[in-house]
C-alpha cells in the first residue's frame, strides 16, 4: 500500500507548487457544469408529464384520474427540483466567491482554545453546516407543507418539522463532534504519509457502531419502532427467514405515517442479527402475501451480499479519495484560491475544499454506482420469484397462492400507485437518478419468469 500512495503522491506534486491553476474557477464551472446537466435531464423528463395514458404494460393496473394525479404530482416535483438545483447553486457559487468558507474559519478562530486545530475545525465544521443549511429551509418547507400536502402524502405538523430540524441538528454535533475529532486526531498521528489505512480502519468501524446506534438510539428519536403483531404476516415472514437461515433479531413496525404517507421496508444490521422494518403505510395498502413478496425481495439483497458488496466498493472509492487527498493538504496555492491566508492549510478545510474539486467525478461514478444496484434489484427481483424453488416450505398445506412473481408485481403496482410514482421516465433521467429499475422494465422481467412457475405448479 505504502509504494501504491507514494506513487500516487509523486504524480500529483505538482499541485503543492503550481500557482496558475485558478482552482476556485474551476470548481465554479465544474459545480455549475453539474448542475446544468441535471437541470437538462430535469428538462428531458418533463415532457412525459404530459403523456395522456400510461405505458401499454400497465393500462390495465392504473386508472386514468390515478394516472392523472400522477403525471400532477411528477410535473410539480419537477418544477420545484429544477427551482432547488438553481436556487442552491446560485447560492453556492456566492458564497464561495464572497469567501464565505475563510470567513466561517476566521470567525472560529478563537484565541487561546483549548484543543487547538481539532476544536477550531469542529467549530468551523458546526458554522459552515448551520449557516449554509438555513437557504435551503424555504424549499423544504414549501416541499413538506405546499407540494405534499396538496397531493395528499404530508402528515407532517409545524411543530414536528421544527422538532425533527433541531433533533437532526442535535444528531449531527452529538455524533459529528467525536468523528471529526478522531479523523483529525489520527490524520495529525499517524501522519499525511500513513493516514490512509488507519482512517478507513477507523471508518468501518464507526459504519459498524452506526448499524448499533442507529436503530436503538437515534431512530427512536424521529419514529416508533414496534413489534409486529402476531398474524398472518408475521409467520409467513418468520417463516421464510427460518428457511432461509436469515438470523432474523426482530421484526417491527414503523410509524411512517406519522410524517407522509409514503411507504416502504427495509432490513438493517449487523451479520449475525438482522432487524425488518416494515412501514405502516405499507401494512395499510398491501395484503399479508404482497408484503411476503416485498420481503422476498429484500431477503435477495441479504442472500446475494448485495450491502456487503456495495460497503465494499465505497471502501474503494473512500481509498481513492484519501490516497489523492495528501497532495492537495500542503498545497498553499491550493488553499489561497479560495481567499485562505498563506498559512500551513487546516486539515478540514483543504478536504471540504478538495472534495469540491471532485463534483464532476463524484457525479460520474454515482451514474456507475446507480447502474450496479439496479442490476443488484434486478438479482433481488429474480431471487423473490425463485426463493419458493430455492426454500420450499415443506409445511404449507390449502389451496395453493399466486406464484411470488405475480405477488411481488401486485406489490410494485400498489407502491407505485399510492405512491403517485412517476411511470413515464426517459431513460437518460433514469440511468443517471435512478437506483432502481422502472416498474415497466420489473414488470415485464417478472412477467417473463412468470409462466415457468406457473408450468412448474
Amino acid at each position: 500500500m505504502d509504494f501504491i500512495l507514494s506513487r500516487i503522491q509523486s504524480q500529483l506534486a505538482w499541485v503543492g507548487t503550481d500557482d496558475s491553476i485558478d482552482w476556485k474557477l474551476y470548481v465554479q464551472a465544474s459545480s455549475w457544469g453539474v448542475t446544468l446537466w441535471e437541470c437538462f435531464l430535469l428538462l428531458r423528463q418533463y415532457p412525459l408529464y404530459s403523456k395522456a395514458a400510461p405505458p401499454p404494460a400497465l393500462a390495465a393496473h392504473i386508472p386514468a384520474e390515478t394516472f392523472e394525479k400522477s403525471q400532477r404530482y411528477g410535473k410539480e416535483k419537477a418544477r420545484v427540483a429544477l427551482f432547488s438545483k438553481l436556487y442552491s447553486q446560485t447560492l453556492d457559487s456566492l458564497l464561495l466567491h464572497v469567501g464565505f468558507y475563510a470567513w466561517c474559519w476566521d470567525t472560529t478562530a478563537i484565541p487561546n482554545l483549548k484543543g487547538g486545530e481539532i476544536t477550531h475545525s469542529i467549530l468551523f465544521s458546526f458554522l459552515l453546516y448551520f449557516v449554509s443549511s438555513l437557504p435551503s429551509l424555504p424549499i423544504s418547507v414549501y416541499s413538506t407543507f405546499v407540494l405534499e400536502e396538496r397531493h395528499g402524502f404530508n402528515k407532517t405538523t409545524p411543530a414536528l418539522f421544527v422538532t425533527d430540524l433541531l433533533k437532526g441538528w442535535a444528531v449531527a454535533v452529538v455524533l459529528g463532534s467525536p468523528f471529526l475529532a478522531a479523523f483529525l486526531y489520527i490524520f495529525q498521528w499517524a501522519g499525511p504519509e500513513r493516514f490512509v489505512p488507519w482512517v478507513m480502519t477507523f471508518m468501518i468501524s464507526f459504519q459498524c457502531l452506526m448499524i448499533v446506534l442507529y436503530p436503538t438510539v437515534i431512530q427512536p428519536l424521529f419514529n416508533k419502532l414496534t413489534p409486529l403483531q402476531n398474524g398472518q404476516l408475521r409467520e409467513r415472514v418468520e417463516a421464510l427467514a427460518g428457511r432461509m437461515k436469515f438470523p432474523l433479531k426482530h421484526l417491527y413496525e414503523i410509524d411512517g405515517s406519522k410524517r407522509s404517507s409514503h411507504s416502504n421496508a427495509y432490513f438493517f444490521g449487523l451479520p449475525w442479527s438482522k432487524h425488518i422494518v416494515i412501514f405502516d403505510t405499507l401494512l395499510q395498502q398491501s395484503s399479508a402475501a404482497q408484503v411476503e413478496a416485498v420481503l422476498a425481495h429484500e431477503l435477495g439483497h441479504w442472500f446475494y451480499m448485495h450491502p456487503t458488496k456495495m460497503m465494499l466498493v465505497s471502501q474503494v472509492h473512500i481509498f481513492a479519495i484519501l490516497a489523492v487527498f495528501p497532495a492537495f493538504l500542503p498545497s498553499r496555492p491550493f488553499l489561497r484560491s479560495f481567499d485562505f491566508a498563506d498559512q500551513a492549510p487546516p486539515t478540514i478545510v483543504a478536504f471540504l475544499l478538495f472534495q469540491m474539486i471532485l463534483t464532476p467525478l463524484e457525479a460520474v461514478l454515482g451514474m456507475g454506482m446507480n447502474a450496479l444496484s439496479r442490476q443488484f434489484e434486478w438479482e433481488a427481483d429474480r431471487f423473490a420469484c425463485e426463493v419458493e424453488e430455492k426454500f420450499p416450505d415443506k409445511s404449507a398445506t390449502g389451496e395453493k397462492e399466486d406464484p411470488m412473481s405475480t405477488r411481488l408485481g401486485q406489490a410494485l403496482i400498489t407502491l407505485h400507485v399510492k405512491n403517485l410514482s412517476t411511470v413515464w421516465v426517459d431513460w437518460l433521467y433514469s440511468a443517471y437518478h435512478h437506483s432502481h429499475p422502472t416498474l415497466t422494465e420489473r414488470l415485464k422481467a417478472l412477467e417473463a419468469y412468470e409462466p415457468r412457475e406457473k408450468k412448474q405448479q
